[in-house]
């Protein structure tokens, strides 16, 4: 608590709840993005585990609340195998969150999303043939990022856009898929013991700013559609992620 205490001075405390606004309403309008603008400004304050737990339940909470978004509008046949896969690789990361120091978390953390907006920004809207393993595949590779970081999205955003060209459809897929891969997480993250107070506690508070993020986000959503979101998520993630690059690099002693 004494962690929390200090993460709640006043500009700490409106850098968070921008954080969430932000990555509210981005989530809102395509489906994805939440963790990887929010996790990167939450590590700047809080501990790994904190981080990671954080950006789960506040996924978590507001996918059941918005339930209607998304239920009944994806495809069970590809989302139970990749759900299945990212069971497996969410165990695995999550061996990675509790050894890692702040340090190799931040510098890991701003690597993972430099890259996957690269990766992600040269994606062009397709369908992808039919491949047996392909989702299953997906599910692992999204649930080893879900657990070591908190952001499942890349892998599962690159088969959207290949395989889900529908940007309604492609949303409702990503939105289902990520309140249940949050849900394997925090099972996990409380089976490993790495749950605190903390991001309990921030839950409460942050919630209501989740909500309108939330709220304007689906109204943008409806109001132009989802094409316009790309160039600001992209160009904002990348930002975040270069700052805690340096920071990790440079600020904390040149040794992850």
């Amino acid at each position: 608590m004494e962690l929390l205490q200090a993460t709640l001075n006043l500009g700490t405390f409106v850098l968070l709840m921008l954080a969430v606004l932000f990555a509210a309403l981005m989530r809102a309008f395509s489906g994805f993005g939440f963790a990887m603008m929010a996790v990167p400004v939450f590590s700047l304050f809080l501990l790994p585990a904190d981080a990671v737990v954080l950006a789960a339940i506040l996924t978590l909470s507001v996918s059941a609340i918005t339930y209607k978004a998304w239920w009944g509008q994806f495809d069970a046949r590809v989302f139970l195998p990749m759900l299945g896969g990212s069971v497996v690789g969410t165990a695995i990361g999550v061996l990675f969150l509790t050894t890692a120091s702040t340090t190799e978390f931040q510098l890991w953390i701003g690597i993972t999303v430099v890259v996957a907006c690269v990766f992600v920004s040269r994606l062009k809207p397709g369908v992808g043939g039919e491949v047996r393993f392909l989702p299953s595949a997906t599910g692992v590779a999204s649930g080893l990022m879900n657990g070591a970081f908190a952001i499942p999205g890349p892998p599962v955003i690159a088969y959207a856009m290949i395989c889900i060209p529908e940007p309604a459809k492609s949303r409702a897929f990503l939105m289902a898929f990520f309140f249940a891969s949050n849900a394997i997480a925090f099972g996990m993250f409380l089976n490993a013991g790495v749950v605190t107070t903390t991001p309990l506690v921030l839950l409460l508070i942050a919630m209501p700013v989740m909500i309108m993020g939330d709220r304007l986000g689906a109204w943008l959503f409806h109001r132009v559609g989802g094409a316009a979101y790309r160039p600001v998520a992209f160009v904002v993630s990348m930002a975040i992620g270069v700052a805690l690059i340096v920071k990790a690099l440079w600020f904390s002693g040149g040794t992850p």
